[in-house]
């Protein structure tokens, strides 16, 4: 029973935080619940979840708040639950290290769907030579794939885990157009009608991470319409 996932739930309201606990323990996942923030941390810190599913609307804090103290410490994923459906709460959530979005109510099978989804996201291995290599460099980029590291100039660049496996699938695929939906499968594992602004969410904030202008695509161009391509990586 110890290789179960186990799932932190932060939920207040009792009858989905149960709804959420019977779905999950049904499918073999082993849950921890709270219900308020408080509860929230002390949990996540103590049992070290594999995935967090957040309710936005907690009576003692903002579930944002808690997803910026959560990104400082861990890059555990977190899947927001909330009745929430203002873009700018989602696209909020994502910019602060959220990996995906659920809008209550919500179906069994989308729940199990997108968990599944983010735990796979979560020990995302890449194809190709990225078993072969260890390292690629582009331009004054080195990604490191064992350390799942990324530096610039030597300098480390720190980036959310939807950010780093977003440049790593780029990377194995360097020269090549990797269209919007080929991308969004391999990260989520799934497309909703979200899905393209989430991708462009993350690409945004990898581009300011990774020092890069409006316009100036030093390592990875925007095909318009189509989607994205990394430049080649150096040869050594």
């Amino acid at each position: 029973m110890c290789n179960k996932h186990k799932i932190l739930v932060i939920e207040d309201e009792i009858n989905i935080c149960n709804f959420v606990k019977t779905i999950l323990e049904t499918n073999d996942y082993q849950v921890l619940v709270a219900q308020n923030g408080s509860t929230g941390k002390t949990l996540f810190f103590s049992h070290n979840p594999d995935l967090v599913i957040l309710d936005l609307g907690l009576p003692d804090i903002d579930g944002c708040d808690f997803i910026q103290m959560a990104r400082e410490q861990s890059a555990i994923p977190i899947i927001v639950l909330s009745a929430r459906t203002n873009e700018a709460d989602k696209v909020k959530a994502l910019d602060l290290g959220a990996n995906d979005y659920i809008t209550k109510p919500f179906g069994t099978n989308e729940l199990l769907a997108r968990v599944r989804a983010t735990l796979r996201t979560s020990r995302f291995q890449g194809i190709g030579d990225r078993q072969i290599r260890q390292k690629v460099q582009i331009k004054n980029m080195v990604i490191d794939y064992e350390a799942r590291r990324i530096t610039i100039d030597k300098q480390e660049i720190k980036l959310t885990q939807t950010e780093y496996n977003i440049i790593e699938l780029l990377s194995v695929h360097a020269g090549r157009v990797l269209t919007y939906s080929e991308i969004i499968k391999k990260i989520w594992g799934y497309s909703d009608s979200g899905s393209i602004k989430k991708l462009q969410v993350n690409m945004a904030n990898i581009r300011k991470k990774l020092g890069e202008q409006p316009g100036e695509y030093l390592y990875i161009l925007n095909e318009l319409g189509v989607g994205y391509r990394m430049n080649e990586d150096n040869e050594e």
